[in-house]
């Protein structure tokens, strides 16, 4: 079981902030003010959308670890496993520490389960993220390959597609599709992201190229299934995009929840993210 720690006894009120970056939805934590240690059943219940709060990802704010960072961000899927990074997430973390008085910087270094990230506001109103750079060796996925290539044959089921593997700090398997609308994505998306050359599973998204700077794209991800943004998928697919020779960047992702700006300049050069952070709603919750 992923836990953040021996799990808050029950009866505990916390304070939490819904927030959501493109719709993609959030149960955000002060875990600077106030102790907050949620068991993987704990998030579940959290995230239902019938009996709790109800959110793609529950976000974590901690102190940090080390030094040189400002503070620690840990992510929980709807389905309580914690995960390495959320692009979407990151954007709605800045705004929150913002908001809240935690800091009074408007950018910081964030420590998380894959590296340090560095969110910044934006004078209107957007949040820029610096993601890192993305890596596409199989290990560092993980991916079960013998070399590193551009694309990759993956069997689901009785037919081959053909995919990119990369990492954004977590894993990204994009398939490029001629209509979105029309693509299979609960069926093969749940198929990929629980295949067997996964090891940790991944994150799947479908990708339709309308112009060599615009995309749209629908993400199933990894523990959450099909959400209405994602923002390291929107990395993901615009990386392997300008890899393949498709997409040039900046490149415009549209999601079913709005549209990001991703710019990168290649191998080894980090990933430039720009979107939107809104605070739907404040509450306290008692587990």
């Amino acid at each position: 079981m992923n836990t953040a720690g021996t799990s808050t006894q029950p009866g505990t009120k916390l304070r939490f902030t819904k927030m959501h970056g493109l719709g993609n939805d959030f149960v955000v934590f002060d875990g600077v003010g106030q102790t907050v240690a949620l068991s993987a059943e704990q998030c579940r219940r959290i995230a239902d959308r019938h009996f709790g709060v109800g959110c793609d990802q529950i976000l974590l704010v901690e102190k940090p670890t080390r030094d040189d960072v400002d503070f620690r961000y840990r992510i929980f899927n709807a389905d309580g496993g914690e995960v390495e990074q959320c692009g979407n997430g990151a954007r709605c973390f800045v705004r929150f520490v913002h908001e809240k008085g935690l800091t009074a910087k408007t950018a910081i270094r964030v420590e998380t389960a894959s590296g340090v990230i560095e969110p910044r506001l934006l004078g209107n109103g957007q949040v820029a993220v610096d993601m890192g750079a993305p890596r596409f060796a199989p290990a560092d996925i993980p991916f079960a390959a013998e070399a590193e290539a551009l694309a990759y044959p993956l069997k689901v089921g009785q037919h081959v597609i053909e995919i990119a593997a990369l990492s954004m700090g977590n894993p990204h398997a994009v398939l490029r599709v001629n209509d979105l609308d029309s693509a299979p994505v609960e069926i093969l998306g749940a198929a990929i992201e629980s295949h067997a050359r996964f090891p940790q599973r991944v994150n799947a998204g479908f990708m339709q190229v309308l112009t060599p700077h615009d995309i749209r794209l629908r993400v199933y991800e990894r523990g959450a299934g099909e959400t209405l943004a994602c923002g390291t998928g929107a990395c993901a697919a615009a990386v392997a995009g300008i890899r393949q020779g498709w997409l040039k960047s900046p490149v415009s992702v549209h999601t079913k929840g709005g549209d990001l700006v991703i710019e990168w300049a290649g191998k080894g050069q980090p990933v430039s993210m720009t979107g939107p952070a809104e605070t739907v709603f404040e509450g306290e919750i008692e587990l």
